[in-house]
């Protein structure tokens, strides 16, 4: 049996990208998907490639309306919800005096008060049954500074809050609740050119692994959230990112690479 096997998971921003990769990890260990996206296209592709282990679903995170129809067609579809992945996210490259009022409430819009929606949304019929695992794809970007980023960064600081109240509110009920914080991933978010990946590797010298993630590197850490291996975590900040957080190589110096 795979370590899925018998949850119904709902995985945002499932059409593609690392979400993509996350339903495919998901299938593979054993769990029925709703794939939930705005992109239509992609996301029943993806479903038709996987059979009857997943569905598509059109959502838009921000909507809570949505929200509820489709946990209620999932549930009557595929068997009560037991895992979320709140993976729908959107990036956004302006400095902070350009970034408009308008540009700062579309990006938390998508990547916390969707994430905070989902939550909303999953965590009755989860407590009700007494258990229940939420992952919230938050970013390294939640846990440091970076410049051009001010929305987006904002949102997975919001994300990393967002998960340690949940934890505090449901854990006692059952639901535990956790954050995944990847780096650079090789997505069409990171890599919208579709560079080659020793291309890309190539802009991640000053990082410790020497290179950018793979989607389903951050799938498998979801996949391990989602699973009762994780039964004992609860609000924890797991971190992919290849050592991006540990420091910056400063090259040529002792003990970067090729020294």
């Amino acid at each position: 049996m795979g370590k899925l096997e018998g949850k119904v998971a709902i995985v945002t921003g499932g059409g593609r990208g690392m979400g993509a990769a996350t339903v495919r990890r998901f299938v593979a260990d054993g769990a029925k998907v709703a794939i939930a996206d705005v992109l239509e296209a992609e996301g029943s592709a993806l479903a038709a490639e996987l059979g009857d282990a997943a569905r598509f679903y059109r959502l838009d995170v921000t909507n809570e309306e949505n929200w509820a129809k489709v946990v209620s067609a999932v549930e009557a579809d595929l068997g009560p919800v037991s895992v979320l992945v709140n993976n729908a996210g959107i990036l956004m490259f302006k400095s902070l005096l350009e970034t408009t009022k308008a540009d700062y409430e579309r990006v938390l819009g998508v990547n916390l008060v969707g994430e905070f929606l989902g939550i909303k949304a999953v965590a009755p019929g989860m407590i009700a049954r007494g258990k229940g695992s939420i992952v919230n794809i938050s970013s390294v970007d939640g846990m440091k500074g970076a410049n051009s980023l001010v929305a987006y960064a904002s949102s997975k600081w919001g994300v990393r809050g967002l998960t340690k109240v949940a934890a505090m509110e449901l854990g006692h009920k059952g639901v535990r609740v956790n954050s995944v914080h990847p780096g650079g991933v090789d997505t069409v978010m990171s890599n919208h050119n579709a560079a080659p990946r020793a291309e890309v590797d190539k802009g991640y010298a000053n990082v410790p692994l020497q290179r950018i993630g793979g989607p389903e590197e951050v799938a498998a850490a979801s996949a391990f959230l989602a699973s009762d291996d994780a039964s004992y975590m609860h609000g924890a900040e797991l971190v992919v990112d290849g050592g991006m957080t540990v420091g910056t190589y400063y090259m040529g110096f002792p003990g970067s690479p090729g020294m």
